[in-house]
Parts: structure tokens; sequence; C-alpha cells
């Protein structure tokens, strides 16, 4: 069972939160997306409603234990600020005097935020003096961001083991929904699965192949799925090594009699570039100068359909380039045929959001997932470090 932060006691306490704050940023050093924050709010509310004082920790970007000022929390403090609708104070660095004398200062209902826990490579390390030292500046513990779970981080499991720790909403919102869709899901049940490659999501397509009824696979990876079908693909992305892995799943999904289903037309062009004329062609005539960028109008449609047959829908990756705008199309029409289905649905997978995002139908969606890896992990069967030691 997770221990959450439902009825704890907080009054007059410290309380150190590990949220997920890694947030892209523009070149100007403005969040250019801010769901991650947003996420986050339930849990702070709860706390400081309930007279708790904040200590707030994140990563952002991956600064290999280095300080790198592009990766600064400050930016995140200013966006927290508002959507807080009060004062965020940002520690110089997330360990030394400094910040454990403004950690000691701190009264019920101030916030602070430390600075990035990357700078200081201890942190993914899991170094027990470093998390003793994060430890020290709080009085209780709370994990909110699954994002991170699946790391065994100073910050996400070394704290844990010096005060009580316990899970935020966020977190029980995730690991709930997770749960939802391999123990008892409703059916049909259908799996959308995108991105580039195959060799990311060996694990989470053989085992959602023991749960689904149907397994849609999209983006660059469906061309390794073509490769093994003895079609040709061009240029198009492709991990030819990973050719037998792919025969083996359809031929597992072949013996499950679940449907596996694949593009059967594609829109290609010679490079992901606005300008190149996009065309559409049958999934056997792909010329070798040209690449699969999206899938087609044909397979949007069978897609759609079958999602539209589900009553639980798990979705984890575009279906082509979306970030370009000739080879959006497919990856929108199947946000739009999740966000229609009349049952629960879970979208995870940064790309994924983003999508959802660019089409404004995030909140037609049962459960957002903030953790693209950990969401995956967990659908793989795996144990989360982070959500492990809240178990305890």
């Amino acid at each position: 069972m997770l221990r959450t932060i439902e009825g704890l006691d907080v009054q007059g306490k410290r309380v150190f939160v590990r949220v997920d704050y890694n947030v892209p940023l523009d070149d100007d050093g403005k969040i250019r997306d801010d769901t991650r924050i947003r996420a986050s709010l339930p849990t702070l509310k709860y706390l400081l409603d309930r007279g708790a004082a904040l200590i707030l920790a994140s990563h952002l970007g991956r600064p290999k234990g280095k300080v790198v000022p592009e990766m600064s929390l400050r930016p995140v403090a200013r966006a927290l600020e508002e959507l807080l609708g009060r004062p965020v104070k940002v520690a110089p660095d997330c360990i030394g005097d400094e910040v454990k004398r403004m950690a000691e200062e701190l009264r019920p209902g101030d916030v602070l935020l430390l600075e990035n826990l990357r700078f200081h490579p201890e942190e993914e390390e899991n170094d027990p003096g470093f998390a003793k030292k994060l430890a020290d500046l709080a009085d209780v513990y709370v994990n909110d961001a699954f994002g991170t779970a699946h790391r065994a981080h100073a910050s996400t499991e070394g704290i844990a083991r010096y005060i009580p720790a316990y899970a935020g909403f966020l977190m029980k919102k995730e690991i709930e929904s997770l749960r939802k869709l391999l123990e008892n899901p409703e059916r049909p049940f259908v799996a959308v699965i995108g991105g580039a490659k195959v060799s990311d999501k060996i694990g989470v397509l053989r085992n959602l192949l023991d749960r689904v009824d149907a397994l849609l696979i999209g983006g660059g990876m469906a061309n390794t799925f073509l490769l093994a079908q003895k079609f040709e693909v061009g240029k198009s992305l492709s991990e030819p090594d990973f050719v037998p892995v792919a025969t083996e799943i359809m031929a597992e999904a072949a013996k499950k009699g679940k449907d596996l289903l694949l593009p059967e037309d594609l829109v290609i062009a010679t490079a992901p570039k606005v300008g190149e004329p996009p065309r559409v062609v049958a999934r056997d005539r792909i010329p070798a100068d040209m690449m699969a960028l999206d899938i087609g109008p044909k397979t949007r449609k069978l897609f759609s359909t079958k999602i539209g047959q589900a009553r639980t829908v798990f979705w984890n990756g575009p279906m082509g380039v979306f970030e370009v705008e000739p080879f959006r199309g497919g990856t929108l029409e199947i946000a739009a045929a999740v966000a229609a289905v009349n049952g629960f649905t879970v979208v995870g997978g940064g790309d994924s959001v983003v999508a959802l995002e660019m089409a404004g139908l995030s909140s037609k969606i049962g459960h957002v997932s903030t953790g693209g890896g950990a969401s995956l992990e967990f659908l793989e069967g795996k144990e989360l470090p982070g959500v492990k030691i809240l178990e305890r």
C-alpha cells in the first residue's frame, strides 16, 4: 500500500516535496509548457492549507553534475509564484549552510524552491551523504514526481530512508491510473504505441500484449515492423537490428489472437522539413530516396475506428514527425480519436502530451501522465524505486 499525504498532520512542519519541474524552456529561458508545474498544485495547496512550510526540489535538463546557469530553476520559481498566488523564494543551491539557514527560517505558508538537484553528481549517484543533507532540511518527505520515480536518485529514494516519506496526489493518481490498465481494464483495451524506436519500447510491447485486445503501432518504430514484413522503407528511420524482435512480437500477437495493426499507407517526403512536398503512398511503395514521416489517411481511419470501439485506451508516442506541420495530421487524428473514446483513457510520454495540448484535447483524457519513461517502465511490470520506498 502506498502511504499518501491524505490526513497527514503537517501543521508547523517543514515538508520537502520532490516535484518534477523538468519543463521545456525556449532560448530566452521562458517556459514553453507548464503542464508539470500545474500538475503539482493540488499537492502543494493541500500542504500549505494545512500549515506546512514547503521546500521544493527538482532537476531541470541534464547538467551532468555541473552548474549550468541555463538550467537554473529561477524561471520555474516565477511561473510557480503566479500559479500559487504567493511568493516563492529561490535558494542559491540545494544543500549547504545558506540553504539550511533559509529552510530553518521558513514559517507556515512559506515556499522555498531549491536550485537544480543535478548540479551535484551525488544526486544521480544516490549518495547517502547527499541524501542525508537534503533530509536534514525538513521534517517530512513527499514525493510527487512520478516522472523520476523509475530512478533511484538521492531526492527520489535516498532521502526517504532518513525522514517519514509519503506520496503526493499526482504520484497517487499516476499509480492508480496505470494499475487500472494492468490489473482490470474494461474491454476492448487498445494500446497505441508510436515514437521513434522499437528498442525503447520492447518491454512495454511484450507486457501489453498479454493485456490488450489490439496493439496499434505507428511512428518511426512502425518502419522496423514493416522491414520485418519484408517491405522496403527507403531512408525512413528504422532499426534493422531489431527486425528479429519485431518478428517475434508479431508472431506472439498472432499466437495470442491479438490484433496488431501497422500502417497501410504513409505520408512520405525526402526530408522532415516544411517546403518538402509530402505525398501519400501504400506501405509497399516507399521509394529508396524517400522517408515515411506520418501515417496516411487509410491508416488514420483504420486506427481511429479501432480506437473508437475501445473502452480502455493507452496511447504513448506520436505517429510521425508531428513537430513539422505537413507531418502532424496522423498524430492529431489519433489524439482526436482517443479524446472521443467513451471509456477510460491514459496518455503518456512527452510528445503525446504536447500533441494533445496542440489539439486542445488534454481535458478530454482520463489521465494525462507526466512520466514518459516512468509510465513505460511501470507498464513493463518493473518495480520503480521511487514508488517502492513509499510502500515500505
